[in-house]
């Protein structure tokens, strides 16, 4: 973690869960980001609480009220952004926000396909369009030529079940809607490392490992690997960002920096 210097960082479904964790641990930096961005979609909400706690302890935490699946809700979150940061750019974006539903393939139905595809998915490639001025930014004010997450990244929170080499958990979970929006992450993260590299800036997408959090909860216990704390995940994950260079940039990794399988 000790590599990873980032001036400003934002990240989605920040109030709970592996968001939440990001937040408290990018506050807890030696040398943390002048702004950390938390967004989530009700600021005001009772699942918020935590979040505004940490508000009003860090006056460099600015909680943002986003809907990934709103384009009008995602544009006006890059405007306060961009206000905020005034002439610097956004060195991070973190999508994670994420949903997931326990259907089986044979109850599977259009609504949920829709629904989990829209947030999972097409979340992260609006937010990527709308905050590329942002990173573009960053970037260009980054010192060297070569990419890395302290000059300007996307990071995808992806996951294992959405490797189609592997089929890791079939038995125990079906979640085919869930799968099936995570492998098209995993194509996006390739598509956007193709699309932004002329302008700096590096994406990957990583599995977090099965997490202590409300989604993973619904591991089953019969599973084979026992979930790892929100804090382990993310510490992790920190270490992984903090050495991802050039060479890495459109790969799928775990939290631990081991390669995934497409």
């Amino acid at each position: 973690m000790a590599g990873l210097r980032v001036c400003s960082v934002l990240v989605t479904g920040a109030n709970r869960g592996i968001g939440l964790g990001l937040v408290r641990q990018f506050l807890g930096m030696p040398s943390p980001p002048a702004w950390v961005f938390a967004a989530c979609r009700d600021p005001k909400g009772q699942r918020v609480q935590e979040l505004q706690n940490l508000a009003s302890k860090h006056p460099n935490l600015v909680i943002i009220p986003l809907e990934v699946t709103d384009p009008a809700s995602i544009k006006a979150a890059a405007a306060r952004v961009g206000e905020h940061l005034g002439g610097s750019g956004l060195n991070l974006l973190i999508n994670n926000a994420g949903i997931t539903k326990l259907n089986s393939l044979d109850n599977e139905t259009l609504e949920n396909m829709t629904r989990i595809y829209t947030t999972n998915t097409v979340g992260p490639l609006l937010l990527g369009q709308a905050f590329l001025p942002l990173l573009k930014k960053a970037a260009q004010g980054s010192p060297g030529s070569a990419l890395s997450c302290s000059k300007a990244a996307i990071i995808n929170m992806s996951s294992y079940g959405g490797s189609i080499a592997s089929p890791s958990g079939w038995d125990l979970m079906q979640i085919v809607s869930y799968r099936c929006s995570k492998a098209a992450l995993n194509m996006l993260t390739k598509c956007q490392s193709l699309g932004y590299r002329e302008h700096g800036i590096l994406c990957a997408a990583l599995h977090p490992g099965w997490v202590q959090t409300d989604m993973g909860g619904c591991l089953p216990s019969s599973a084979p690997q026992p979930a790892v704390t929100v804090d382990a995940s993310v510490r992790g994950m920190l270490n992984v960002l903090s050495s991802l260079a050039e060479k890495d940039t459109g790969t799928f990794l775990d939290w631990q920096g081991k390669v995934v399988p497409w």
